[in-house]
């Protein structure tokens, strides 16, 4: 589980696809902080896992479904990517649960600056839309973001610069692809009702969710 706050940029090293091995290798500060084996990070908002490390870079095993589900098949050598360690029980969720599993690549449409920030438009798929709400949480990238608006097919949000500055996200053009990721809460809340449709647990639900502004 992770926030959307990123900790550190990394540089890819390698990415080596094979019928033997999928592995990624990222330059990283992270290798000196007691990093430890088969633990998690989420690169680009994808959940992998540390297979191996040296002084400078980390290495990590990429599934096929991963890289046909995600940005992460498109990475170059010398590509900037956005890390995040998993949370510990003890840290603060400034940001908001991310699971590190990508639900969609999406598009960005459009990137202008306003003001002393920036504000930015992505497309994605309608099953993804689907999940989208204003004034909701989302994650691009692997970054917790607050959606503004939400649209037919794409919805937009505000970028503060220290933000744009701590994320790769600062290098997205018009027309780049990012991984995103809906709020699992979200997800979850209405799996439960659609599987307790028609019963009294559905009506004490939605009559919860009512109450307390969720619906």
């Amino acid at each position: 589980m992770f926030t959307g706050l990123i900790q550190s940029i990394g540089e890819v090293r390698s990415l080596d696809v094979g019928t033997a091995v999928c592995r990624l290798c990222i330059g990283s500060s992270l290798v000196h902080d007691d990093l430890s084996m088969g633990e998690s990070i989420a690169v680009n908002g994808v959940c992998l896992t540390v297979t191996g490390w040296d002084d400078t870079s980390f290495s990590l095993d990429v599934s096929p479904e991963t890289l046909r589900t995600t940005t992460l098949g498109k990475l170059l050598p010398r590509t900037t990517v956005n890390l995040e360690r998993a949370l510990r029980l003890c840290d603060r969720l400034g940001g908001h649960l991310v699971a590190g599993h990508v639900d969609s690549i999406g598009t960005v449409r459009q990137k202008r600056k306003e003001q002393n920030a920036v504000y930015w438009e992505f497309a994605a798929p309608a099953e993804t839309m689907h999940y989208i709400v204003a004034k909701g949480s989302v994650a691009i990238d692997g970054v917790s973001l607050t959606v503004n608006r939400v649209f037919a097919d794409r919805f937009s949000l505000m970028m503060i610069p220290y933000s744009l500055e701590q994320t790769c996200l600062k290098e997205r053009r018009i027309g780049d692809p990012v991984n995103i990721e809906t709020d699992l809460i979200g997800r979850y809340v209405e799996k439960f009702l659609t599987q307790h449709a028609g019963t009294g647990t559905e009506r004490l639900s939605r009559e919860f969710l009512a109450k307390n502004g969720f619906l």
